[in-house]
């Protein structure tokens, strides 16, 4: 992981709005985005990694991200990876395509929620999801 002044400010406010939050198997949720963190080579890629769910699953806001002093990059990226639910899927996805920083953490996070070791148990709902995702993965890859 790269560690800077503003990946140390990602990492707790992810670990603040995650603390208490679990994955589809019951383990700390904080752990998707310190995994996916650790695989960017940047600093704003890896505070989009820590930071893609925080407006989404947590009370944290948008607004909030911009006042703790994150750069326009930072927060344009978690603004195209917040999944407004009244816009289809895959229209979402197709949009993470015009922000290199989004689409390479996006990329990322439905590989890492495709992995079916993840789980303690794999049923159809997941089998789909996971179908879900490598068409959403083949998308962001095409150029």
């Amino acid at each position: 992981m790269i560690y800077t002044a503003l990946t140390k400010k990602a990492l707790r406010i992810s670990f603040e709005a995650h603390k208490n939050q679990t994955d589809k198997s019951g383990m700390p949720y904080v752990y998707h985005p310190f995994h996916l963190a650790e695989q960017m080579k940047d600093e704003y890629s890896t505070c989009v990694a820590l930071l893609h769910d925080v407006v989404e699953d947590s009370g944290f806001t948008w607004n909030d991200l911009v006042e703790a002093g994150f750069p326009d990059e930072v927060t344009e990226a978690i603004g195209f990876m917040t999944h407004d639910k009244s816009v289809p899927y895959m229209d979402y996805v197709a949009a993470i395509k015009n922000n290199p920083i989004a689409r390479e953490v996006k990329i990322a996070d439905l590989r890492h929620n495709s992995d079916l070791s993840r789980l303690d148990t794999i049923d159809d709902k997941a089998l789909e999801r996971v179908e879900k995702y490598k068409k959403a993965i083949r998308l962001l890859e095409r150029m």
